[in-house]
């Protein structure tokens, strides 16, 4: 009788442990996923044919932060008004196989930096496309987030009220 009752604590015992870690584990990948929502708001951006505006929102630190595509490989763009190329880290690069050309000295907010120039076939922020981008690679950066600069954004209109930011084609009539 002592060993039956042994038995079902130890099956009560292993299936307490077993909700309790399942229930750690979805705790786990909710928290995740809302770290993940307040470093990139924009991750869900809808990628459609390019005819309507998309609208960005601020993440938690207050940066304009997005999903997209260089060459039709899937990025992280932290989107930089002040920045006058998309400016690529040398590992993402190496991973999006693209071409090192010549070597160039950088003034950037941190100070001089090198790296070299390089020319993007394709990127891409939701619906809207450029080609022939031009960009560098700096070896200086670290982590796989790209700065989108105004080699791309300049080819757009960019509306900016408080916490969102709306790129358009440009507008026709512009001059």
């Amino acid at each position: 009788m002592s060993d039956d009752n042994d038995g079902v604590r130890r099956i009560g015992v292993g299936m307490m442990v077993l909700f309790w870690v399942l229930l750690l584990g979805l705790a786990v990948i909710w928290f995740q996923g809302r770290l993940t929502a307040r470093h990139n708001p924009n991750a869900g951006l809808v990628h459609d044919d390019g005819s309507g505006p998309i609208t960005l929102t601020r993440n938690a630190g207050g940066h304009f932060v997005a999903s997209g595509r260089i060459n039709g490989e899937p990025v992280t763009f932290l989107l930089d008004t002040g920045a006058s190329l998309v400016s690529i880290p040398a590992d993402l690069a190496d991973r999006l196989g693209l071409e090192r050309g010549v070597r160039a000295t950088f003034d950037t907010a941190n100070g001089r930096a090198e790296g070299f120039m390089t020319t993007l076939d394709r990127v891409s922020l939701g619906g809207l496309e450029a080609r022939d981008v031009r960009g560098s690679i700096n070896p200086g950066i670290g982590g796989d987030t790209a700065l989108l600069g105004m080699s791309f954004l300049g080819r757009f209109d960019i509306r900016i009220r408080g916490s969102r930011m709306v790129l358009s084609a440009p507008s026709r009539d512009a001059t």
